[in-house]
């Protein structure tokens, strides 16, 4: 595919997903207080979650189209006379508030079913704080637009830790519980990982891996439509 042709669709994409998942968080917003009581914790867990996805992104990717609308993927800024890569700060604001995401779907997670933080549950919140600590250090090259190895395997293997170690607890009671909504959750999950690993692993070497981000993104959204029609959604509060 011709290079301009793939800058145009990521930056489309870009667009339109922030829009979509902006009109989602505001969406559980106006909602919110048509939400079950007994569902309330849960329902504010996904909206303060989806607002920090929601937030992160608008660095990740709406950088990313800045950077692109000046000229060049690399395109830096000044800050108090600083030079900042656009798509490396993009990077690192997403970095820390997907970590959050995760922290706020553990909570989800152990009011949804009512169970107590085990030593798995509370490893995964000492990983997130691990990687937190991590992606403070100056290894980590955050003005860098391809990102750094090996620190960049290192952050984002903890993430993976996390991630697919929420994705276990909730697949494993939702499905325990017969939760079709966590279970679809879980899944949507594990999902975003088979596409995201790939792109840890191997976009230093072949950068156009990283479209696999599209896809990974997708899971997402699909996460967020499914909490707000089962959750927020006038229909599901009627059937409550």
């Amino acid at each position: 595919m011709d290079n301009n042709a793939v800058i145009a669709m990521e930056i489309s994409f870009n667009i339109l997903y922030l829009i979509v998942i902006w009109g989602m968080v505001i969406a559980m917003f106006r909602k919110l207080s048509q939400v079950q009581i007994s569902d309330q914790v849960v329902g504010k867990g996904f909206l303060w979650a989806f607002f920090l996805l929601a937030l992160g992104d608008t660095g990740h990717v709406g950088f990313r189209v800045w950077a692109y609308a000046l000229g060049d993927i690399s395109s830096t800024i000044n800050l108090f006379g600083i030079p900042i890569g656009l798509v490396g700060v993009g990077a690192l604001s997403t970095a820390y508030t997907v970590t959050l995401f995760y922290m706020l779907m553990l909570v989800i997670w152990k009011q949804r079913t009512n169970k107590a933080y085990t030593w798995f549950g509370w490893l995964l919140f000492i990983l997130a704080g691990f990687r937190l600590v991590l992606m403070a250090l100056p290894g980590n090259e955050w003005n860098s637009v391809v990102p750094p190895q090996p620190m960049s395997l290192y952050r984002n293997a903890l993430l993976t830790a996390q991630g697919l170690g929420v994705a276990y607890l909730i697949l494993r009671d939702a499905r325990a519980d017969k939760d079709t909504l966590f279970t679809k959750i879980g899944i949507f999950i594990l999902l975003s990982y088979a596409f995201y690993i790939p792109v840890i692993l191997f976009v230093q070497k072949a950068p156009m891996i990283g479209m696999l981000m599209i896809p990974k993104t997708l899971m997402y959204v699909a996460i967020a439509w499914l909490a707000y029609k089962q959750i927020f959604s006038s229909q599901a509060s009627q059937s409550a």
